[in-house]
């Protein structure tokens, strides 16, 4: 293996006798080393947006989320609930009440969720960090107050420093007789809003975070609950404890992780993911043609060399493996230098922010997130050593078959 390795490596570093086997040459290790940085490059921000969004879906979403099998509310035992905090992982356990209301604002109606939560919502929540404007704030004593979502206090025009004006929040009473007056079919209830918060465009234009007693009071609700969300702890293993309470609370209900809870958006993002690295190493398998090109006219260059190297001895074999090597040179010497400039790109990107996303004030961040896996470099150097195998064989393979045949070579060469 040496003597092929030897001749691969003074062949690939060598002045060819032809100028454009060299232009060929360094053409084929550019575009591997361009498309290597592509894939790290596009892939890592990939990984970036889907960090981003998990992180929104986090802020809001809680690890577990019990609903019922069938219908929209149930009831839990007190007993149960008890069991589930009791539970080794538990953090907190928060009681969720869900419905749709009217709500007023000024000369402005929208149609919102209003989402009452206990009050242990504003402690197991990182809702706190997506503020925009007020804070946190649901209740103080026996008074209420709603933090809203940011596209519903945009549409509704809402200014927290109007301290005089409150949300009129109207829900159908369940035990009304007529619909035909406001005053008997409705419920009508005042709440003041502290703040304004910013997740992601899913949770801005449909939540009104109110406490749980004002939404069971507007929708004459006793102990129903549309949910349960459970925070668990830190190093908890969420898997385990999804069990667990599957096992306390039966079949009856659900038992969702995060990732099932928005099961679809997680899916897109990671078939997108996929879908992008495959077409751009398709495109790096058009970029590898230039190996086959630049091989091809090395293996002609060189068929003085290959009629010496024949009348020394040398086999078929020891000279597809010079060539395979030769080829291996090129695609690893432009995979190499594609995996640091990707690295290198994807680095300053991530501490200087270089490329802004374009109309980044209306967005939570300013620049493309990136981030760097090992798995994604890993994936895309056996990606192209693949690919380079396969383009570096062929070629070698086929030309030194034509070139070892004595016929080929004439008597006066």
């Amino acid at each position: 293996m040496r003597l092929p390795l030897f001749l691969a490596r003074r062949y690939f570093f060598s002045k060819k006798s032809q100028r454009v086997i060299n232009i060929i040459s360094l053409i084929s290790v550019v575009g591997v080393m361009i498309g290597t940085a592509a894939l790290i490059i596009v892939l890592s921000v990939f990984n970036g947006f889907e960090n981003l969004i998990e992180r929104l879906y986090n802020s809001f979403d809680a690890d577990l989320r019990v609903e019922a099998s069938r219908g929209k509310l149930f009831n839990v035992e007190d007993a149960k609930l008890d069991q589930l905090r009791a539970l080794p992982g538990v953090h907190f356990v928060n009681e969720v009440v869900e419905e749709k209301a009217l709500v007023k604002y000024r000369d402005k109606q929208y149609i919102a969720t209003l989402k009452g939560v206990s009050d242990s919502f504003a402690a197991s929540t990182g809702l706190d960090t997506m503020m925009t404007d007020g804070r946190l704030l649901l209740q103080s004593g026996d008074t209420n107050f709603a933090v809203v979502g940011g596209a519903i206090a945009y549409n509704m025009q809402m200014s927290l420093s109007d301290a005089y004006t409150q949300l009129e929040i109207y829900a159908p009473r369940r035990s009304a007789s007529s619909l035909t007056h406001a005053e008997e079919a409705f419920n009508r209830r005042y709440i003041s809003p502290t703040g304004i918060f910013a997740v992601q465009q899913e949770f801005d234009a449909k939540y009104i975070i109110v406490p749980i007693r004002f939404a069971r009071e507007i929708f004459e609700y006793d102990n129903e609950l549309s949910a349960v969300e459970i925070v668990a702890k830190k190093d908890a293993d969420v898997s385990a404890l999804q069990a667990s309470v599957q096992k306390i609370l039966g079949s009856k209900f659900e038992i969702k992780d995060r990732y099932q809870q928005h099961a679809l958006i997680y899916k897109i993002m990671k078939s997108e993911k996929w879908a992008v690295f495959l077409i751009l190493a398709f495109i790096l398998v058009i970029a590898t043609f230039n190996v086959i090109s630049s091989l091809t006219m090395l293996v002609i260059d060189k068929k003085k060399d290959i009629a010496i190297f024949q009348s020394m001895g040398a086999d078929a074999a020891l000279l597809r493996k010079t060539f395979l090597i030769e080829g291996l040179l090129i695609t690893f010497t432009g995979a190499f230098a594609g995996l640091v400039i990707g690295f290198i790109v994807c680095f300053l990107q991530r501490k200087f922010g270089i490329i802004e996303i374009s109309g980044s004030g209306s967005f939570v961040i300013d620049a493309y997130p990136v981030q760097m896996l090992v798995m994604d470099f890993v994936y895309v150097f056996l990606t192209i050593s693949v690919i380079g195998l396969l383009a570096a064989w062929y070629p070698g393979r086929r030309l030194i078959r034509e070139k070892v045949n004595l016929r080929f070579i004439s008597s006066d060469e």
